[in-house]
């Protein structure tokens, strides 16, 4: 144990091979950016050889850097398991299991089935987190992050749960008048979800470049949320882009329809990711998840 570097060390060096920069880093961690360099100088200066590549741009890991990462994302795990072990015994009565998820993922996929599980494990309580960047990440006191990209998350667990193919979606009254009207999708009133903090999602104009439509200014009514935008597409306001996530309930409950012929796969889906070694509660929830994907 004399040999191990300081943990503010490891942390540092763990939180940059997870988010794969320096600044992303320093951002997670709230310090400078030099303060992350100084740490990794540091480290490397303990190991005694160079964890990352900065010969390149931007740096990335060495052979030395990946056998270090692995070693310190499963020793961070074991111990993040094992103090929700230990706070779950001294804790009778108070078994939780804290979600980060998108507000979108929460309010139509998660929130609506979570009566079903809290039926069968009372004992356990979901905590739900909808960060402001609208990106999750496995930070400590977080049990499972569920997210959506293309996956190479480096750290915890991750597998994927479902394909999100995205087709714009509308009220079944609006999309039935603009059929009849032999309205196209480049000339249909639209409905945008766009903000800093979402800018890894698809847009309008992704979606038209997708699909090899030309469209002129993607006119119409523009929210920073999903939850907005989806009241006024409930409101036959216009059409939004749908995620199976998002509006896959809605589709199938025959609130909300499909465009024909609009699906477009963009090789994106929705990940789960858990810590190297999860507490029993946290298997139980992901095992829960799991189910109701397969059961869909």
């Amino acid at each position: 144990m004399d040999h191990l570097p300081p943990l503010r060390l490891l942390v540092t060096f763990e939180a940059v091979s997870r988010h794969g920069s320096m600044r992303d880093a320093a951002a997670r961690l709230n310090v400078t950016q030099p303060a992350v360099s100084q740490a990794l100088r540091l480290l490397e200066d303990h190991v005694g050889t160079a964890l990352l590549d900065r010969s390149v741009r931007p740096a990335r890991l060495t052979e030395a850097g990946e056998l270090l990462s692995r070693a310190v994302r499963e020793g961070l795990g074991r111990i993040a398991a094992t103090l929700e072990d230990i706070r779950a015994l001294h804790a009778e009565g108070e078994r939780q299991v804290t979600v980060s998820c998108t507000l979108g993922m929460a309010t139509y996929w998660l929130m609506p089935r979570l009566p079903a599980f809290y039926a069968d494990n009372p004992q356990i309580t979901v905590n739900v987190q909808a960060p402001a960047t609208d990106l999750p990440v496995l930070t400590p006191g977080i049990d499972v992050a569920l997210r959506y990209g293309m996956g190479g998350w480096r750290e915890g667990r991750t597998e994927k749960l479902f394909d999100e193919k995205i087709c714009p979606v509308g009220a079944p009254a609006l999309v039935d008048r603009l059929l009849a009207e032999g309205r196209g999708l480049d000339s249909v009133p639209l409905i945008h979800v766009r903000s800093p903090a979402n800018q890894h999602w698809a847009g309008w104009p992704d979606y038209f470049q997708a699909r090899g439509l030309a469209r002129g200014r993607a006119g119409g009514q523009h929210f920073d949320n999903y939850v907005q935008a989806a009241q006024a597409v409930y409101d036959g306001r216009g059409l939004m882009l749908g995620w199976r996530s998002i509006t896959g309930r809605a589709v199938q409950a025959g609130t909300l329809r499909h465009w024909p012929g609009g699906t477009v796969d963009l090789g994106t889906s929705y990940f789960l990711t858990t810590n190297a070694m999860p507490s029993q509660d946290t298997g139980v929830f992901v095992d829960w998840v799991r189910a109701q994907v397969a059961a869909e």
